[in-house]
């Protein structure tokens, strides 16, 4: 790794800039120097690091989606 590796937050992050500014330019609206700025960082990650970083996402998602649907649904099976 090197000297100055970000975190993974960081790319999370980027990357959740970078998909809104993909949609803006799928619809043809014209992106802020942000927006650019962003697109242009995920672009130039490398696929591990764009992988580690969608995977943390998914699993963070569906984590609490899990845990919450177990803590709601539990309580519900268990009083019947």
């Amino acid at each position: 790794m090197s000297e100055q590796s970000p975190e993974i937050f960081d790319d999370l992050y980027l990357g959740l800039q970078a998909g809104g500014a993909m949609r803006k330019k799928r619809r043809g609206e014209e992106l802020t120097e942000q927006e650019a700025a962003a697109l242009s960082g995920w672009q130039r990650l490398s696929l591990w690091r764009k992988g580690l970083a969608i995977g943390a996402f998914t699993f963070g998602t569906f984590g609490l989606g899990f845990t919450l649907g177990g803590l709601i649904f539990g309580r519900r099976r268990a009083k019947a």
